[in-house]
């Protein structure tokens, strides 16, 4: 599961890093670690009903496997999304601190599951988490309103653009509920 949230924080470095310029090496790669963390959820997922854990921490186990491949999902359609259109300039500072965000937030889920294997309260931790989600949702209702305001060539640019900022705000969301569950695998586990 480690390895599965670290190549997660580095797809959101890779996505922050291949925004401002749109290297398609660097975002193909976003959606290269996507399918490695396909590979690795049916990898956990099948470890953990072969028995090497207890039967009612299972269910939670998998649930939090299932909401980290959920963030991969949001996190590809989105850099698909960035490979076809461009950002306007008006907004391109936003995207990219939304960006930077979201590998703080990744980071900060690894410290969690890491503080979780070592028995140590979350609370601080999700709390966190909590926080970027809600930088990024405030800067999410500014970007919306900058949106409206640009002129585009036709609806499609428009929408692609409008799915792009949402599905960088989104991620922020999932990554709080797989905060959420590491708090139910922790308290699970005592």
């Amino acid at each position: 599961m480690r390895s599965l949230i670290e190549r997660l924080v580095t797809a959101f470095e890779a996505f922050r890093e291949g925004l401002p310029t749109r290297d398609r090496n660097l975002l193909r790669r976003v959606i290269d670690y996507e399918r490695q963390g396909d590979s690795t959820r049916r990898e956990i997922i099948a470890r953990v009903y072969e028995g090497a854990f207890l039967p009612y921490l299972r269910p939670n186990l998998c649930k939090f496997v299932e909401i980290l491949d959920d963030v991969f999902g949001v996190l590809k359609e989105t850099t698909y999304y960035l490979l076809e259109v461009s950002i306007p300039e008006q907004v391109s500072n936003d995207c990219a601190r939304i960006a930077a965000l979201n590998v703080r937030a990744s980071e900060m889920l690894l410290m969690t599951y890491d503080a979780m294997l070592n028995g140590e309260d979350l609370r601080e931790k999700t709390l966190a988490i909590r926080i970027y989600e809600k930088k990024i949702d405030d800067i999410k209702f500014g970007l919306v309103k900058d949106l409206r305001t640009i002129p585009f060539r036709d609806f499609w640019e428009g929408k692609m653009l409008s799915d792009l900022v949402s599905g960088l705000s989104d991620v922020s969301n999932i990554i709080e509920d797989a905060s959420d569950y590491l708090q139910i695998i922790s308290t699970s586990m005592r």
